[in-house]
């Protein structure tokens, strides 16, 4: 089976690399020619120099993958591949683009009589190793004819047809917006241990222990079990946590459809905290305290 991968990012990359060690050929293109050359001289794949050249280097009916930031960049590549695919070919999007775009896309595609399948990509820079949960949304048909790529990527029982168009994208919107509420409430409770000075505590050595039979035990404790004993102060840190665009969607969602997620919720809210977005807010407080109680207030230098 042949596949051409746009986008060797830290995640696309190592897709193109498993899929190459699967026996499947990869056609690979990116920006950053340097990336491509390096995995086609790792692994053998055919570096194409632009989205003309992968289409060109692909016998119909054709598999092409996107791995690219969501919004424009997906947008452009889309818009460029659709004149030059043909009826038949399937088009997978692979980022973590918005379900409802993922919805008038596949509608658009579908009208030239191309197959468009969104897929919900988990597994981060483990991925190579471990393999990507894939969230798949799409025809069922299509979903077929590329089972043994999705194999391919994915460990034993690691990938799911979710259903139509825009599922697999939502799905995995989901599964990120539980991800922002179990980070959180890791985060909570370990900073709790931290603060009961009284016990001086080894948090590395209760991370470990959770590891093997708690209820609690999941690969983002054994994640942090493993920073954390090589560094349980991480005065070097900064307390600065960005947030993705499908933890927001994940909490727009619960607002469209009336269902209460005050988890996942406030664990974004936290992030926002996290970046100075409360700064202000805070300020008022502050004053307000002042105007009513007669609280003195912190002057910044």
């Amino acid at each position: 089976m042949k596949i051409g991968m746009v986008g060797l990012g830290r995640m696309g990359g190592n897709m193109a690399r498993r899929l190459r060690r699967a026996g499947i050929e990869v056609v690979g293109y990116s920006q950053d020619v340097t990336a491509t050359q390096q995995i086609a001289m790792e692994e053998g794949m055919a570096a194409a120099s632009s989205l003309v050249d992968v289409v060109a280097r692909l016998d119909a009916p054709r598999t092409i993958w996107l791995m690219l930031p969501a919004g424009e960049p997906t947008q452009q590549a889309i818009e460029q591949l659709k004149g030059m695919l043909s009826s038949g070919d399937v088009l997978i999007e692979g980022g973590n683009s918005n379900y409802k775009d993922s919805q008038h896309r596949a509608a658009a595609l579908k009208a030239v009589g191309v197959d468009y399948l969104d897929v919900g990509t988990s597994g981060g820079i483990w991925g190579l190793e471990n393999g990507y949960a894939l969230m798949v949304g799409g025809e069922k048909s299509a979903v077929s004819r590329i089972e043994p790529i999705l194999k391919a990527l994915a460990p034993d029982k690691g990938w799911l047809h979710c259903g139509p168009s825009g599922s697999g994208h939502f799905v995995k919107m989901i599964h990120n917006g539980i991800e922002y509420g179990m980070m959180k409430a890791y985060a909570e409770g370990f900073a709790l241990m931290k603060g009961k000075v009284e016990f001086d505590m080894d948090l590395a050595a209760i991370a470990e222990m959770w590891r093997h039979g708690s209820v609690v035990r999941s690969w983002l404790l054994d994640l942090t079990a493993t920073f954390l004993a090589k560094d349980q102060e991480l005065k070097s840190i900064e307390p600065l946590v960005e947030d993705s665009g499908e933890g927001r969607w994940t909490v727009l969602e619960s607002v469209e459809q009336g269902v209460p997620s005050p988890v996942m919720t406030m664990a974004l809210m936290s992030r926002f905290a996290s970046q100075g977005k409360g700064d202000f807010g805070n300020k008022m407080l502050a004053m307000m305290r002042k105007g009513f109680g007669g609280h003195s207030v912190k002057v910044g230098e």
